[in-house]
């Protein structure tokens, strides 16, 4: 039986391969649409023909698609660091000290240069917008997420640099607190504007979502599937008890995301 961290890379490149084949298909109808107006252009000066908005429908659905299967290469590479070991240890560790920075700044180039150009593009078009973000150390003894600002990627050290716009009562009252977080600390969320190139989580998967009426995210388990109408999933949140019971709560499908390895609540 594999371990919880490396079933949640399997689940990973699963709807990895998915997004691909999606991916895959829509292209093939594009390329086939190119085809018949390259043999026969005029046919979009006929009263009710819809080439052009049909190619237009492609074209966005391959622009989400790539954009999920960048937000989910993102999940896949913070997964990979959080199992590779740091640096060499020892023996082998101390016969390097003597150049520690020159093999700090390697180690960089190196890992940067695994990162494919599409993946540096998103995380780099990541500024601006909001994400989940573990904003607690590795050995904490719980896990704090909270929706944060993106400011600036730093493509060398592959640290980002965020905005807490709404912290706690107890935080300074300049109202704001910046962070520097590994990609393993952050997770994109998905497109508010592309409900169908969202991951779905069926009932009973658990998941990290913002609680409702707070920046904060929790774990919680889901009651019911995102309904196609309003696109809200049905929610029990963790320790979440009233009179007996957790009372079950409406999550918009773009503030929930996969349940990270490990989490500790």
């Amino acid at each position: 039986m594999a371990s919880p961290d490396i079933a949640g890379i399997l689940e990973n490149t699963k709807e990895l391969d998915r997004l691909r084949k999606d991916l895959e298909d829509v292209l093939n109808e594009i390329n086939k649409l190119h085809n018949k107006l390259r043999s026969n252009p005029e046919v979009v000066e006929k009263p009710g023909d819809t080439s052009l908005s049909r190619l237009k429908t492609l074209y966005i659905q391959a622009r989400d698609l790539s954009e999920s299967e960048v937000n989910v290469s993102t999940q896949l590479l913070g997964q990979l660091d959080a199992l590779i070991p740091s640096g060499p240890q020892g023996q082998q560790r101390r016969r390097i000290e003597g150049g520690e920075q020159k093999k700090k700044r390697m180690k960089a180039d190196s890992e940067a240069s695994r990162v494919s150009p599409s993946v540096r593009n998103h995380l780099d078009g990541l500024k601006g917008e909001q994400v989940a973000a573990r904003v607690t150390q590795q050995n904490a003894e719980k896990d704090e997420w909270f929706v944060v600002k993106v400011m600036h990627f730093d493509r060398e050290t592959r640290e980002f640099e965020v905005l807490d716009e709404e912290p706690g009562d107890d935080e300074e009252a300049s109202g704001q607190r910046k962070y520097k977080l590994p990609m393993s600390h952050i997770i994109p969320f998905p497109k508010q504007t592309d409900p169908t190139g969202a991951q779905d989580f069926p009932p009973g998967r658990h998941v990290l979502a913002v609680y409702p009426g707070t920046t904060a995210l929790y774990k919680a388990t889901v009651v019911m599937a995102r309904k196609r109408k309003t696109d809200e999933y049905v929610l029990e949140f963790d320790d979440d008890e009233e009179d007996g019971s957790l009372p079950q709560r409406l999550v918009p499908f773009h503030r929930v995301v996969a349940l990270p390895e490990g989490h500790r609540q």
